[in-house]
């Protein structure tokens, strides 16, 4: 069987659950379940926290995990992402008190608070900086009041709580994160059975990102129409029953799909339709 970890609490645990439901495994049915088993389709889940995951995939233990690009890049376990997810996105950054510092190189000989040690770090050092990092789990934001540190590295999403803590934004990006797959390195990626879990989380991604739109149009507003629904390969075409019409059939990016159907109706498409897509493989 494929032995995959799932994150089991967190921002990251729901999305993924619900992502490996839509790719047709079978999850857990109450929060305290550790591991199950789905027979049909030859997977073993094992449910845990998303720090621990990179290290038992790169140990060999389990064939694949999902866990955040952040928590892969801190453990520095010999795991690598083949896969992001589109979900749990966030953003790494330094911050600190209005006007102390203004980007990575004036954090020289300065103390750095963060729960992501391995992250910071590597930055650093990757900066030529040489600053001290010291490791907090968790409400770094208070490090600086309390004098542990000059500067903290957090994740940033809204920004909320660093205001209200006094602090702001400085410098780019340390980096972006958001659920992946990982892999352990080295491991063959080609093997089928990973492959097909590939397929499948790729299936769902797509069928969230796309929606199928049909439509009815004059034969001669036929090429207007299909440069605005050209589909993935080629959209398919249908005669109607009155000469002259023919029904198309096309994927459409969900995030367009208002404005291509306005664009199709003042060209003269007439019932016009979009439909979710719930799986599919490319």
């Amino acid at each position: 069987m494929l032995r995959i970890a799932v994150p089991n609490k967190g921002s990251l645990s729901g999305p993924a659950a619900d992502m490996l439901h839509e790719a047709g495994y079978q999850q857990r049915r109450e929060s305290k379940e550790l591991r199950i088993v789905d027979p049909v389709n030859e997977v073993e889940f094992f449910y845990l926290r998303p720090r621990d995951i990179a290290i038992y995939v790169s140990s060999g233990r389990l064939d694949i995990g999902i866990t955040g690009r952040d928590l892969l890049v801190d453990s520095a376990a010999s795991a690598e992402e083949i896969l992001p997810l589109g979900f749990a996105r966030s953003t790494f950054r330094f911050a600190s008190k209005p006007g102390a510092a203004s980007s990575v190189e004036d954090l020289k000989g300065k103390t750095v608070a963060t729960s992501y040690e391995g992250i910071v770090a590597g930055h650093l050092a990757d900066n030529g900086i040489d600053a001290s990092v010291v490791h907090l789990d968790g409400a770094v934001e208070t490090a600086i009041e309390l004098g542990v540190a000059e500067v903290i590295a957090d994740v940033v999403e809204t920004g909320t709580s660093l205001r209200n803590a006094g602090l702001e934004v400085f410098g780019d990006p340390i980096m972006k994160s958001e659920a992946v797959v990982i892999r352990r390195k080295g491991a063959e990626v080609e093997e089928p059975k990973v492959q097909q879990f590939l397929r499948r989380l790729q299936g769902v991604l797509v069928a969230r990102t796309y929606v199928m739109m049909d439509y009815d149009c004059r034969v001669e507003q036929l090429e207007k129409a299909v440069a605005l629904t050209p589909g993935l390969e080629s959209p398919t075409v249908s005669p109607l029953h009155n000469e002259g019409w023919v029904a198309v059939r096309a994927m459409v990016p969900a995030k367009e799909a208002q404005r291509i159907m306005d664009d199709l109706y003042d060209i003269g498409a007439r019932a016009i339709l979009t439909t979710a897509i719930h799986a599919c493989r490319l």
